[in-house]
């Protein structure tokens, strides 16, 4: 072999870790976000932390893709309009449910997306899913099952059950993006942003409903320095950082290969909630922690063949 083939053949592998690596501390800054949200977010203050966090970024997109925004119909308009709306609902159940249950549990509850996904999907094209398939999903919620009980077996809490609704909002985010024909061909930086926009319109509204909470410049008077730092670390890291990385790596490597990175994020929710948060996981919720994490790996696995 020559010498300029053996270089060729190394610097390949350099070059996907080269793309790796910046997906995979997305993966890390979104498992630490449930945590950061949790320690700067109180039930009053839900809403207005979230209109903070997202009008910290929507003018920076709307600044970069200034351009391509303006190019987009009213069709896609629409369309992302509405997943913006669908994308708001996410949010509020993410934020409230972290509120009222753990770092480590909203990590790893959210982590069903991967099962329910798949799942609606099959329903849709009216195609039974594998067995591999519901071997994984069965485990998958064997181990929420596990992972929501304390001290013995009891009804899941009510940030528990706000998470999983998050988890089945978000594939409906997902089934939407893919049967929506107008935005299927639209910019994704103008189509996040759009949909950024109408998230914020979301909170923007409720914000101004009496009894939904503090307002944003109420909350943002009564944040010390570590609260601005949870609100930089959610706008700049978690949201901002993570699309432009997103956007950026799917150029430069595969779709999947950036789902199998980005499918690591319960790993580090439970890993900062535990270090970081000092939260405790008793043998149930241990076990119930590897039953979810290898079930939805292992129907992740079955669903990509």
């Amino acid at each position: 072999m020559s010498s300029s083939a053996l270089l060729a053949r190394t610097a390949a592998p350099r070059r996907a870790w080269f793309a790796d690596l910046p997906v995979l501390a997305v993966a890390v800054v979104w498992g630490g976000s449930y945590l950061a949200a949790k320690g700067i977010t109180t039930g009053h203050t839900v809403i207005a932390v979230l209109v903070l966090r997202f009008a910290v970024v929507l003018p920076v997109l709307a600044v970069a893709g200034w351009q391509r925004l303006r190019a987009l119909t009213a069709g896609q308009v629409r369309g992302a309009g509405l997943l913006g709306l669908v994308l708001g609902g996410i949010f509020l159940l993410e934020t409230y449910g972290v509120v009222h249950t753990s770092a480590t549990n909203a990590g790893l509850i959210i982590s069903l997306t991967m099962i329910f996904t798949p799942l609606a999907e099959a329903a849709v094209r009216r195609k039974a899913p594998s067995g591999a398939f519901l071997a994984g999903a069965a485990a998958s919620v064997a181990g929420v099952v596990l992972l929501t009980q304390g001290a013995g077996f009891t009804v899941p809490g009510l940030g528990d059950l706000l998470i999983l609704g998050a988890a089945l909002a978000r594939t409906l985010h997902v089934l939407l993006m893919a049967r929506i024909k107008a935005v299927q061909d639209a910019d994704s930086l103008s189509l996040t942003t759009v949909q950024f926009g109408g998230a914020v319109l979301v909170f923007a509204v409720l914000a101004a409903v009496p009894g939904t909470g503090d307002g944003p410049w109420a909350a943002a008077a009564g944040f010390g320095a570590a609260e601005w730092a949870g609100l930089a670390f959610l706008s700049v890291f978690c949201t901002l950082f993570a699309f432009f990385v997103q956007m950026w790596a799917v150029r430069r490597s595969s779709p999947s290969r950036v789902s199998l990175l980005l499918g690591t994020e319960p790993l580090w929710a439970a890993a900062a909630g535990i270090a970081i948060g000092g939260e405790h996981l008793g043998p149930a919720g241990l076990a119930g922690a590897a039953l979810v994490l290898g079930g939805t790996a292992w129907g992740r696995r079955a669903v990509t063949g």
